[in-house]
């Protein structure tokens, strides 16, 4: 603390005669009083632990979970990247072996290829006619709810049942799609062999995809639509312009960033795609329907070498990666201009 004094000065001056004056300085002195510094409260570390000590704890099991089952096995599985690691003999590093061998292997192409005819079809279907609905759904449309449940139904039904229904559908010699082809429609005098040609047999899980992911792109349209002001549209139909003109300069500009969520979620979903293609090629034949995910496990849970399995799932991740990147810069760049 200290102590802060000050005196000031003031002039008085009173007239004598003849013209001349006199002036005399008169000190005031103010009374004195303690200025205090201020000095910022900082709490000891030990009560800032305690203080904080509960959100720890309720993040621990949260934290023993990811470092257990996500992070660790990532760490182990980049290890073996890098190894000949099988059941049979010890592991042995090899460097990037299993990557080089990755970039020559003829399968492995075949297998993006795949990968890449069924996000090239499932994508812009699931958008153009997830987002069709929701346009249909989001008007003045009795029994809309009727009509979301129904359209939603194939998002929550599991991919194993889903999977059977469509092997029984497109069989080559019992099917049902090959019964109305050839004895209701009369469009075909012989069986197709749907599932045993490697393109009919990607077209059918194609369209098993898109039919499944429906329902969800609609619910998120539908999210987005219902940002878009009504007032716009009324406006521009006074204005004279047309249901099409309103759809391409008013609904779709306000609901880009939606168009990009939806975008990166579906391929990100394509590159994913496993458990249709395993029920219904299991990759056959000769690995000609295999996509990056069915060739992967192929190779570490059936010919046992995990190394390259561990390669072929980081070589995956990166090209996610980087193709999801991309997208997000493209669409910014549009939005932008």
């Amino acid at each position: 603390m200290q102590c802060v004094s000050g005196t000031i000065g003031a002039l008085h001056g009173d007239t004598a005669g003849g013209g001349k004056g006199s002036s005399s300085m008169a000190p005031l002195k103010y009374e004195e009083y303690p200025v205090q510094e201020a000095q910022a409260a900082r709490p000891p570390r030990r009560s800032r632990l305690r203080r904080h000590l509960p959100a720890y704890l309720f993040l621990l099991p949260g934290m023993l979970l990811f470092l257990t089952w996500t992070l660790y096995p990532l760490i182990y599985s980049l290890i073996m990247s890098f190894a000949e690691w099988n059941l049979i003999k010890p592991s042995q590093f090899v460097g990037l072996d299993n990557y080089t061998r990755a970039l020559h292997d003829p399968y492995f192409w075949l297998a993006l290829q795949n990968t890449l005819f069924y996000a090239f079809i499932t994508v812009p279907g699931q958008m153009v006619l997830g987002l069709a609905i929701a346009l249909l759904l989001d008007g003045p449309l009795r029994a809309r709810g009727f009509f979301r449940t129904i359209y939603y139904i194939p998002v929550i039904t599991s991919w194993v049942v889903v999977s059977l229904i469509f092997t029984y559908l497109f069989n080559g010699q019992a099917g049902l799609i090959n019964w109305i082809l050839r004895d209701v429609l009369h469009l075909i005098s012989t069986d197709i062999n749907w599932l045993g040609e490697p393109f009919t047999a990607n077209l059918v899980i194609a369209l098993l995809g898109i039919w499944k992911g429906i329902g969800w792109t609609m619910v998120i349209f539908l999210a987005g639509l219902g940002s878009v002001p009504t007032e716009l549209h009324e406006a521009a139909a006074i204005d004279g312009a047309n249901g099409w003109q309103r759809l391409r300069h008013i609904t779709l500009p306000l609901i880009r960033q939606t168009i990009t969520f939806v975008l990166v979620i579906l391929t990100v979903g394509a590159f994913q795609v496993f458990i249709s293609v395993y029920i219904i090629t299991g990759g056959k034949p000769l690995h000609r329907t295999d996509v990056l995910l069915t060739y992967m496990y192929s190779n570490a849970f059936d010919s046992l070498d995990l190394g390259y399995g561990a390669a072929l799932s980081y070589l995956f991740a990166a090209m996610v990666f980087a193709l999801s990147i991309a997208q997000i810069r493209l669409l910014r760049r549009r939005a932008e201009y």
